[in-house]
């Protein structure tokens, strides 16, 4: 029949059946598909070689025949063009499904294993957490201007340095996608962001202030890490993961997987830092810090605001520094005090300057005893600033 607002009004489903079409006389394809219980919905149906396809055109009680008329009609144009609507239908389904947020996790997920704990660690506050703003848009639509306002506003907020370290993860991520076969209309939008002009930071604590932040610090795993930092010029994340067995015999063993450079590291301890370890020392713990046996402290951002202000407390507030400030410190006090620079490359794991290129390579001597007289010296240093 050709379906007319009289024959649709007065169309019924065959007692005998509990799914039935009507279909139009004019347009091929198009009908009126009826269930029991009373569902009525205008349908199109075609084939693409043995394939038969069907796509819902609304519910006939709110959508006008002319308007499902018309749609069947557009369908049936493209039909005849050779195109296939229903799998372009399924695929903008598909793709509109493939939000920021829930390809973030996957992409998590996938290359976890791959990364080192550190790195897992800042690429998953990039992500979920600086990148927030992007995740319930759906991949494809996410624009240059979008991700280039997000790391303008991260610029603002949290540096230069932090937004270029977002760019290249936002970077890695859309190359990633791209790699498991989603369609980017405009590619990796993220790559093509420019990167933000970093200042190299020469921020060396005063006496002052490293007798403020010492006397600020707590008796508590972060107060206590800072002040191993400040005593040892090492990194924060290699003495907030420590592990009581790579405490042994007056230093700290680490191996190539605890270290940036991926090279074993020894860092002798003076009686200062020894003695904070030692009241530290539990039980069947393995690590030396965190709240469980798990991992290690994680808490820096937080922990680090909070010393802020009870160094603001206790007198003026310090300008701006950071925890990489505390081995910049130590590096810049040891050479102050006459250590030699290869030893302060040494004490600090670094190659480079006199440690690199060709005569780091012939120049393999650990220098154990000479670090831990430079240690020991920056130690009585610290300990006669901060009085104690």
């Amino acid at each position: 029949m050709r379906l007319t607002l009289k024959a649709v009004a007065t169309v019924e489903l065959p007692s005998d059946k509990s799914d039935h079409v009507e279909w139009d006389d004019d347009i091929a394809g198009f009908g009126l598909r009826l269930r029991r219980g009373g569902a009525r919905t205008w349908i199109y149906r075609y084939r693409i070689g043995a394939q038969q396809r069907s796509i819902a055109l609304g519910n006939a009680k709110s959508v006008p025949l002319a308007t499902a008329r018309a749609n069947a009609g557009q369908l049936e144009a493209r039909v005849r063009l050779g195109e296939d609507p229903a799998r372009d239908k399924e695929t903008a389904r598909i793709e509109a499904s493939n939000t920021v947020g829930k390809l973030i996790d996957q992409y998590l997920d996938e290359r976890k294993d791959g990364w080192r704990p550190n790195t897992l660690r800042e690429i998953r506050r990039h992500l979920l957490v600086y990148a927030a703003p992007l995740h319930k848009l759906s991949i494809g639509a996410v624009s240059q201007r979008e991700i280039a306002n997000l790391l303008s506003n991260n610029a603002k907020s949290s540096g230069e340095v932090t937004s270029n370290r977002l760019r290249a993860s936002l970077s890695a991520f859309f190359s990633w996608v791209i790699c498991q076969g989603v369609e980017l209309p405009k590619g990796n939008v993220a790559s093509y962001t420019e990167a933000r002009k970093e200042k190299s930071r020469d921020r060396v604590l005063n006496d002052a202030e490293v007798k403020a932040i010492w006397h600020a610090c707590r008796n508590d795993d972060y107060g206590n890490i800072v002040r191993l930092l400040l005593l040892t010029g090492q990194r924060a994340a290699e003495i907030g993961g420590l592990r009581w067995d790579e405490v042994q015999n007056g230093q700290i063993l680490l191996s190539g997987d605890r270290t940036k450079n991926k090279r074993p590291h020894i860092i002798p301890l003076s009686a200062p830092a020894e003695a904070i370890l030692d009241r530290l020392r539990i039980v069947g713990r393995a690590l030396v810090f965190g709240r469980n046996d798990a991992r290690g402290f994680t808490g820096f951002g937080i922990a680090k605001l909070k010393l802020d202000k009870r160094v603001a407390n206790g007198g003026a507030p310090l300008p701006h520094w950071t925890i990489h400030d505390l081995r910049r410190t130590a590096a810049t006090g040891m050479s102050a005090l006459g250590v030699q620079p290869h030893i302060v490359e040494a004490v600090l794991n670094h190659v480079s300057g006199h440690r690199a290129g060709v005569a780091g390579i012939y120049n393999r001597a650990s220098y154990a005893s000479e670090k831990r007289e430079a240690l020991n010296l920056w130690a009585g240093h610290v300990l006669a600033i901060v009085g104690a």
